[in-house]
């Protein structure tokens, strides 16, 4: 896929209205441009040798934990800059000094006390016996949330077999390989006690008017399992979540499929092996 054609799709979508916006998104395109051909390697986070299980900062910190006096500095200094971005929160972190910011339609990022930098990426206390992501209890919250809001008649749930012992969210593409794979398997996951939630995230301009046709289908797990064979779903038109979703995922950082999130909002990576992934998810 071209770089161009992901910039189409991505342009499509509300949260690239503003000049930050535009700017913190085409940090992504690189990362997307390398890794939509979903090889596992690059789609999972579990090779990692930072832990993110460790980390002081709670996962209970919300915007009721957020300094006013920074996002008062981050905002004007950001309308100052001809910036319209609305800051939402900023939660002090472990790094002293260093605050982890929502605002409306972009990936969460970092600032420091007097709002004058933006900083993407992970912070990693080392010292300890393992080095650990201070933000990730923070990167979980976020998709917790986010995730928890997503009303469930706007995803294709298949439900698990007996009790259900975990949930994950996976954001999916028709035209995804491993999108695929993950999905022939789904009947092992479900028989494993998990249940998936599917959200959208075309990967192309080709692949929207496909993923809004299962989502406008009658029967959208039929037209889904259709879709993850190959077969051409069509669907009259209908209002669709399909941009709701695109936009979602790129506020919690997916840049290619699948991505999946535990019910906790921790990302577990991108195609696993049921046994594997009913692991993760906690399920086992």
């Amino acid at each position: 896929m071209s770089l161009p054609s992901i910039k189409n799709t991505i342009s499509q979508s509300r949260f690239s209205r503003t000049l930050l916006s535009r700017f913190m998104i085409s940090t992504l395109l690189v990362g997307i441009a390398a890794g939509c051909s979903n090889n596992a390697a690059d789609a999972t986070n579990n090779t990692s040798i930072v832990s993110n299980a460790e980390s002081n900062v709670s996962a209970d910190k919300t915007s009721t934990d957020s300094d006013a006096t920074v996002v008062k500095a981050l905002q004007a200094n950001l309308n100052a800059s001809g910036i319209e971005e609305n800051i939402i929160s900023a939660v002090p972190t472990d790094m002293d000094g260093i605050y982890w910011v929502t605002a409306e339609g972009l990936p969460p990022f970092f600032t420091d006390k007097v709002g004058k930098h933006i900083i993407q990426g992970q912070i990693i206390a080392v010292g300890e016996q393992t080095p650990v992501d201070i933000s990730a209890a923070l990167v979980a919250s976020t998709a917790q949330e986010a995730l928890k809001a997503v009303d469930k008649k706007d995803m294709v749930i298949y439900p698990a077999k007996g009790e259900t012992k975990s949930i994950i969210y996976a954001f999916t593409d028709a035209d995804c390989g491993y999108c695929r794979k993950l999905h022939s398997e789904i009947d092992d996951i479900n028989a494993r006690g998990v249940e998936v939630r599917y959200l959208a995230w075309p990967r192309s301009q080709q692949s929207i008017p496909k993923m809004e046709a299962i989502w406008c289908s009658e029967d959208r797990k039929a037209a889904m399992n259709q879709a993850k064979t190959g077969a051409n779903v069509q669907a009259p038109s209908c209002a669709n979540p399909v941009q709701e979703h695109m936009a979602l995922g790129a506020k919690l950082g997916v840049r290619g499929t699948p991505a999946i999130f535990t019910e906790a909002g921790q990302q577990i990576g991108g195609y696993l092996p049921a046994a594997q992934l009913a692991e993760a998810a906690g399920a086992n």
